[in-house]
């Protein structure tokens, strides 16, 4: 750690230390301390942040000092330390460095699958027909880790399968990499006591668990009984002060639940801090293509989601509608990537295709491949950010890439053309362009938009 980072580590520090004693009136010495060592990075998302942090009757504002109430106060520490110092700055910094010296995207975050294996069978998802066919080793874990951290990542994310099948694992690896952050999605039907003890100890790891709704649309996709399982496991986390999330996949059946104000005003209750929104895929020749959402159910998720950020204490991200906020598509290492069970180094959890694997290549090499270079090259797919995947909104470009770069399907089962998954996706993608772009001009274009958005 260099002098810079050292003394922004002491203010950090000291800035925690005045949080804890009056979360409410020291907020904003945490802003003055970011602003010191920040410069211009992440100057606008600073801004919006310093204003609700001064006005005690924002729901951010209200968010935020919940966490000294609700979290408990070594794990909060732990966690603010490492985010903001780690994953933020010091990795940022180191991320930024190494796009210029490799010339290639360097991701924020890596999803990472420990195994294939899960205790659930949800209709429509692609995990479900490898059972416990595929693992990585703690040692091929630990080293991804190790080898994201040279190049500045220190936020690691889990999927599967579900990934607590590995529980023993995940710890062990929350003790090797103290300096990390880890989240995990799952269903959360695995968490108990003896599990909720050892996060209390780690202090670095944090669940997003998996939700479809409420016990109809819940039970509907992953079988009856999941959802009484899963507020037990809320409540217990809830009860140890842990911080959780929720990850929500809205599909066709059950948009009208999810996002509704009912179901934000739950998460809220059930003690969640933030929620993921994805979209159904479908990836898979065996998925459920009625299951995705249509245009019109996808805009009202766009336009929910940004009413209740504005009003609701929970912290809220669309994986496909927030496109905006990140000038588009993130996979390809650009932000994030995923890397399955079997190690192959995909660009996209959605995206089962890779000419590499952990096993052959390094990340480095991985993300200088054909693949994650077409990635580098052709981002952002759209000029409207609203429309920002390779294949659920401009289907073709996916099949460009994997055709010139010679990657292949990662399913060993069934494994899908590209042009078949792409296929999938051209009447929706169709459908949702024009809302799109008219969603766009309204936020971005007021010539283009001539008053639509009144």
């Amino acid at each position: 750690m260099g002098v810079k980072n050292r003394i922004m580590a002491v203010g950090l520090n000291q800035a925690y230390k005045y949080l804890e004693k009056d979360p409410e009136t020291n907020m904003g010495k945490l802003m003055d301390l970011v602003d010191r060592f920040a410069g211009d990075m992440m100057a606008p998302q600073r801004d919006v942040f310093r204003k609700v942090i001064h006005d005690p009757d924002s729901n951010w504002h209200q968010l935020i000092a919940s966490l000294w109430t609700d979290i408990d106060s070594e794990v909060l520490k732990t966690l603010f330390n490492n985010f903001i110092l780690n994953v933020s700055f010091i990795g940022w910094e180191q991320q930024e460095k190494a796009r210029a010296q490799y010339g290639c995207n360097i991701p924020w975050a890596i999803l990472m699958d420990p195994t294939s294996a899960c205790n659930l069978k949800c209709t429509g998802c692609w995990a479900a027909e490898y059972g416990n066919q595929l693992n990585m080793s703690l040692e091929e874990l630990d080293s991804i880790i190790r080898q994201g951290k040279k190049l500045g990542t220190y936020l690691y994310i889990y999927s599967g399968g579900e990934p607590l099948v590995r529980k023993k694992d995940l710890i062990r690896l929350c003790e090797m990499h103290p300096d990390c952050v880890f989240l995990a999605f799952t269903n959360a039907t695995l968490i108990d006591e003896a599990f909720a003890d050892e996060m209390l100890r780690v202090k670095n790891f944090v669940p997003a668990i998996s939700v479809e709704g409420f016990e109809e649309e819940t039970d509907f996709r992953r079988g009856k009984g999941t959802y009484r399982r899963v507020m037990d496991a809320m409540k217990l986390l809830k009860q140890k002060k842990l911080p959780f999330g929720v990850s929500c996949c809205y599909t066709s059946k059950n948009v009208n639940v999810i996002g509704s104000e009912e179901y934000f005003d739950s998460m809220v209750a059930w003690g969640a801090k933030f929620a993921w929104f994805f979209t159904y895929m479908p990836v898979g020749v065996d998925a459920v293509p009625e299951l995705m959402a249509t245009a019109e159910q996808r805009r009202e998720m766009y336009e929910r989601v940004r009413a209740y950020r504005s009003t609701k204490p929970l912290f809220t991200m669309d994986f496909w509608n927030d496109g905006e906020y990140v000038q588009g598509c993130i996979a390809g290492g650009r932000r994030y990537l995923h890397i399955n069970a079997n190690g192959d180094i995909e660009p996209c959890a959605f995206i089962h295709y890779a000419d590499s694997n952990i096993r052959e290549k390094t990340l480095l090499e991985a993300f200088q491949s054909p693949l994650f270079m077409a990635y580098h090259d052709n981002q952002p797919f759209n000029e409207n950010h609203l429309r920002p995947c390779p294949v659920l909104d401009n289907p073709g470009r996916l099949t460009e890439m994997v055709e010139k770069s010679g990657a292949h399907s990662t399913d060993l089962m069934h494994p899908e053309s590209a042009d078949a998954l792409c296929g999938k996706c051209v009447n929706t993608a169709q459908r949702w362009a024009p809302v799109a772009d008219e969603l766009w001009a309204c936020t971005h274009d007021c010539a283009a938009c001539k008053g639509g958005c009144k």
